[in-house]
This record gives structure tokens, sequence and C-alpha cells, in this order.
């Protein structure tokens, strides 16, 4: 019983700590002038992703590299089947009012490029390298094109969540401690009683990474999402999945692999990395065509599929 609390106790602290370091540096890179949209898709994505990373990172210190795995693609898997599926089935998702082909099309490219690295398996740092290398490119044209919309629509304000100009220095300096400190806290009391309940049901600690630990660590983006489509802010929705995807593969797993090897089991090969690409792919028509938006019978399909999908990790492990 005491683990499950420590479970549970430590997911709380990594999302408390993750929402506070988010805060933290949206106020600090806005105060030193950095554009909005520069903010969003750099810091405001590390730290919604650092709960993810900072448990793959400890995973594979603790010895259990099948935990770090599975929670990126059990992630990247939840972020479209359950974090877009179950926010459609409170209210349509409008997707034709906005372009997210460009970011999408990366999003595609980057997890094709991971799943043919894992065949080379197991990742030690070169692909940690190149997965960072591709990381780079990927910012590096997200941050030109953001400069180019922030000058053709200069005139016009924009706002970032998290972000307050009333908000005094030294709260922003606490909340930047305090996420600092929290997240490792975190992460370690989560990625150790993950290890312990898979090691009391005889369940491997990639099934627990695919599962429990990228439910838990989809929250954030799920409460992102929630919220968007009560706001009835699609763009927010579909564009906090793909950037999260994004730097779920290319960021968490980058830094990971420079950590420490990092196996690749043959479920993951045969079925798992498959179905992550098969649930991205499900996009694929509310990205090209300005008819089609995400109701609440495809958030019926896609929340239907994610159970699917869990029942099926949980037999296979």
């Amino acid at each position: 019983m005491l683990v499950w609390v420590t479970l549970v106790l430590g997911l709380g602290v990594l999302l408390i700590a993750g929402d506070l370091l988010v805060r933290g540096a949206v106020n600090v890179s806005l105060r030193l002038g950095v554009p909005a949209l520069i903010v969003s898709l750099t810091i405001v994505a590390f730290g919604t992703s650092a709960p993810e990373m900072l448990i793959s990172i400890d995973a594979v210190l603790s010895g259990a590299p099948g935990l770090a795995l599975g929670n990126v693609v059990g992630s990247n898997t939840a972020n479209v089947l359950l974090v877009l599926g179950a926010p459609a089935l409170i209210s349509k998702l409008h997707s034709a009012e906005f372009d997210t082909r460009r970011s999408y099309v990366m999003m595609i490219g980057v997890t094709l490029f991971f799943i043919a690295l894992c065949f080379f398996a197991p990742l030690t740092w070169w692909h940690g390298a190149a997965l960072l290398l591709v990381l780079s490119i990927v910012l590096f044209d997200q941050a030109r094109a953001a400069r180019a919309y922030r000058k053709k629509n200069a005139a016009e304000d924009e706002d970032v969540e998290g972000a307050d100009p009333t908000l005094p220095g030294w709260k922003i300096a606490l909340f930047l401690v305090l996420g600092l400190i929290g997240l490792p806290l975190g992460a370690s009391l989560f990625v150790d009683s993950a290890v312990e309940i898979a090691e009391q049901f005889g369940v491997s600690d990639s099934v627990i990474g695919l599962t429990l630990v990228a439910l838990g660590t989809s929250l954030p983006e799920l409460a992102t999402t929630v919220m968007a489509a009560i706001r009835r802010q699609a763009d927010v929705a579909i564009g906090n999945v793909i950037g999260s995807n994004i730097f779920n593969l290319a960021a968490i797993m980058g830094v990971t692999a420079l950590v420490g090897p990092v196996p690749v089991v043959w479920p993951f090969l045969a079925y798992d990395l498959w179905a992550m690409l098969g649930a991205s792919l499900l996009l694929i028509p509310f990205v090209f065509t300005k008819s089609r938006d995400l109701t609440r019978r495809w958030g019926a399909l896609l929340s239907v599929l994610y159970i699917l999908y869990i029942i099926m990790v949980v037999m296979h492990g």
C-alpha cells in the first residue's frame, strides 16, 4: 500500500514542479524580450516534458531502461489516442481553422527516424547525438517560422499561458528553484515505486512504462488539452500533442541515450513502435483536410483504441 502512496506522491510532485518550472521560465523569458512563440516552442515544451525526461534518465540510472523507452513510446501513443480523444468527447475541436501541416510532417519524420534507429539498438550515445541533431533542426525551423509570423503580425498582442507581467521577481525565482528541486525528487519517487510495483506483480518494467508511467506523465498534456477543448481552442489541443511528441522522441530519448544504453526488446520492434506510428497517422484527416473536425464520435473512437492498446500491452507483457 505504501508503494502506491509513494507513486501518487511522486507523480503529484512531478506535476506541481513541472508547472512551477514552466511558469517561472515563461516569465523570465518574456521579461528578457524573447518572442512569445519561441518561448512556447522551446522553454514551455521543455518544461512540460521535463517529468518524462527525468523519469527516463532516472530509469536508466536505476537499471530499468525498459521503463524509459516505454515511458516515451507509451506517452506518444497516449498523446494522440487519449489526450485528443478524451477532450473531443467534451467539445468538438475545429481543426480546419488553423494549419499544422508543417509541424505534423516534422513529427512523422522524427517518428520514422526514431523507429529506424531502434533497429540498430541498443540506443547509445551516437543514437542520442543523432536525435539531438534532429531536434536542433526542428527547433531552428520552428524559430525561423515563429520570427516570420511575429514580424508579419507585429501589431497583434500574443498571450502565453503562465505569463504574468505583474509577477514579482522573487516569485519567479521561487518558481524556478522549486521546479528544479521538485522535478528530480518526484522522478526518483515515481520511478522507484513503479519498478517496485512491477517486481511485485511480475510485470516487466517496459510494460509499466508503456501503461502506468506513460499515462501519468501524459496528465499535463491531457489537462492542457481538456482546457483547450472547453475554450474551443483546437490549435492549442493538436499543437500541444504534435510538439510534445516531437520533444519526447528527439529530446528525451536523445538525452537518455547519452546517459546510458537503452535496449529495445522485441515487443517494441514488433508492436509498440508501430502502434505509436499508427496512432500518429490517425491525425492525417484533421491536419490535411479542411472539412473534417475532431467530433465526439472521433473522440470516442480514439479513446476506445487507447483502451484496446492498453489491454494488448498488458496481455503481451
